[in-house]
């Protein structure tokens, strides 16, 4: 794992932690310029049904250039600080400093169910240490009339049954035993994007399973513009194409030279949206697939110029 500790000018003095010996979970939440977003997020792990004793909260400031965490920070919240590029690696250092036995993800633009931890550790103590759980993440707007961006990602969302189906999760939900993150050795940090999809497959090929919490909900803004739906492709595309196996660099290569015919299908099936929404959706996502060749490309001409998004 890789990072720095935690900076003095970046350290907050509260008590959380301390009495380890009583903390069931840390929720890690890595944070990149989205101090402005923080409040939001700890207010609703604030009301939480499972108690507040019972868990910490670990921000890792991931190198923002706009640093401004609140001024005042509930008891069992603390602050930490990497250096290193890239939420893994911050998550990472995450990991290193808990204090408790589980480990939630989220991030810093969720907003988690006031029974999020209730629903997720009632799944644990189904399913036991060996279970990696994956809740529901549901994508929303405070628009009430949403431009086409915020209606591409509504309908795309963070589809995280269908992850599970596939083996894998997204980090913005989800709960793991620290004793499966220390034989996997934590996530890869040197990725800035895909690293909690190849840990969770790791972790099913090493004998562990993933389990879709329904009841466990968090929820994720829709992305407003084309510069944040072109951001999130162009990270997701340099974690496809730089990093992993070669079998798999290869795969992802090749499916994006293909058009997105899965996702086509997926969005004119989406009949919980109105047409019009639909034909949105189809059109930005055609629009994006252009973007994503072009990214392959400069990429795989040019990785070492890879940019943080």
């Amino acid at each position: 794992m890789s990072g720095s500790p935690l900076s003095p000018s970046k350290r907050h003095s509260n008590s959380a932690a301390e009495d380890s010996s009583r903390l069931v979970c840390s929720v890690i939440v890595p944070v990149y310029n989205h101090w402005g977003l923080v409040p939001g997020l700890l207010d609703c792990l604030q009301a939480q049904t499972f108690p507040q004793e019972s868990f910490e909260v670990l921000l890792v400031d991931n190198g923002s250039t706009d640093y401004e965490p609140p001024e005042s920070l509930p008891d069992n919240v603390r602050i930490l600080n990497c250096e290193t590029p890239g939420s893994y690696a911050a998550r990472n250092i995450g990991i290193e400093a808990a204090a408790g036995d589980w480990l939630a993800f989220t991030d810093a633009d969720c907003r988690p169910d006031p029974r999020w931890l209730e629903a997720m550790f009632g799944q644990a103590q189904q399913e036991g240490q060996r279970a990696l759980l994956a809740g529901a993440v549901e994508m929303y707007t405070d628009s009430a009339c949403p431009n086409a961006y915020e209606i591409y990602d509504l309908i795309r969302g963070i589809p995280q049954a269908h992850y599970v189906r596939r083996g894998y999760a997204a980090t913005a939900n989800l709960l793991v035993h620290r004793s499966v993150m220390a034989m996997l050795g934590g996530f890869d940090s040197t990725r800035y994007s895909g690293g909690d999809a190849a840990f969770c497959r790791r972790a099913c090929a090493s004998s562990y399973s993933i389990q879709f919490v329904s009841d466990a909900v968090v929820r994720h803004p829709a992305r407003e513009s084309w510069k944040e739906v072109v951001s999130k492709a162009r990270r997701i595309k340099g974690g496809q194409v730089l990093s992993g196996t070669m079998h798999a660099r290869a795969y992802w290569a090749l499916r994006t030279l293909m058009p997105p015919l899965h996702l086509y299908y997926r969005y004119a099936m989406a009949r919980e949206y109105s047409l019009r929404y639909r034909v949105i959706a189809l059109a930005v996502q055609s629009r994006l697939w252009g973007h994503e060749l072009h990214e392959m490309l400069r990429l795989l001409l040019r990785p070492a110029r890879r940019e943080r998004q």
